[in-house]
């Protein structure tokens, strides 16, 4: 039998096996089909939203639910589902974009850190370590005095911190990729150190990277929450899924319905990112090539 009796089997990238064994995740498929549609409700949310969210009818005060007002209202008459669909836009959005800044700043420090090595290497990583021994709130609490309350700040604040796992992260991976046969074929072609770094070092730390930024989403929405109920988070009239949580919690006895909605649009939104991530990780592992 010659090679030619066998069909040519078409070649396989790693992102399309990768997508292939995620497809085979029904948890991680069912978070993903979730996020989608928590980010599409995200989007549509002016045009979809029943009421304002600040419209306030003192006169009906915490309601239960009714075919007026789905999951009922709070006890200045505010539309729940309305506030629970604006809050789900400034959860999401202090999830994704203080992700990015963490991603930005760690992605770039880890990896010159990594690719520098020696003692340039070890002076950055103990910066690391110091900011690492820094407490979260009490950070959070000066940036507050000193800059006063903002969406911005809050992006800057949780961004700020989350970026130094990120950091550790690449420059292990940078550090074990530095010493393989195609940088050096590289350094062979005369390519500039920042060129290998840029083209050829971080792209292959993209598996990790992914991974780590799909489980770090959950994590900053948690802390954005929990910075909400302290009342340093987004201040009213605005809301996040914190701040409709630690109303909740403070009326619960008398009106459940406070606590019970919010909370469930918060677990299901960590849950979905949990089970992508745990899908991505598996589907990215190298060692479960052509599972």
């Amino acid at each position: 039998m010659t090679v030619r009796d066998h069909a040519i089997q078409p070649g396989v990238s790693l992102w399309q096996d990768a997508w292939r064994r995620l497809c085979k995740n029904r948890l991680a498929v069912a978070g993903l089909v979730i996020l989608l549609m928590q980010a599409a409700f995200a989007l549509a949310t002016p045009w979809i939203a029943p009421y304002a969210y600040d419209a306030q009818d003192r006169a009906l005060g915490a309601a239960a639910p009714s075919a007026q007002h789905w999951l009922g209202t709070d006890q200045l008459g505010r539309d729940l589902f309305t506030r629970i669909l604006y809050g789900g836009r400034i959860s999401l959005l202090v999830g994704f974009v203080a992700t990015a800044v963490a991603l930005i700043i760690g992605v770039s420090y880890g990896a010159f850190a990594g690719y520098a090595g020696g003692r340039t290497d070890a002076c950055l990583m103990r910066i690391v370590d110091i900011l690492y021994a820094l407490p979260f709130t009490v950070f959070v609490i000066i940036l507050t005095v000193f800059f006063g309350r903002s969406l911005v700040l809050l992006f800057a604040a949780i961004g700020a911190v989350e970026w130094l796992t990120m950091a550790r992260i690449v420059r292990g991976q940078v550090r074990s990729l530095k010493q393989k046969e195609f940088i050096e074929a590289a350094y062979a072609l005369g390519l500039s150190r920042s060129r290998i770094l840029a083209c050829h070092i971080v792209p292959n730390t993209l598996g990790p990277i992914i991974v780590y930024a799909t489980l770090t989403v959950p994590n900053v929405m948690l802390l954005e929450a929990f910075l909400s109920f302290l009342g340093l988070g987004v201040q009213a009239p605005m809301s996040s899924w914190g701040i409709l949580i630690k109303e909740g919690v403070e009326t619960m006895e008398e009106y459940p319905w406070l606590l019970i909605f919010p909370s469930v649009a918060l677990s299901v939104t960590l849950f979905a990112l949990n089970f992508l991530g745990d899908g991505l990780r598996d589907a990215l592992d190298p060692k479960r090539s052509g599972d």
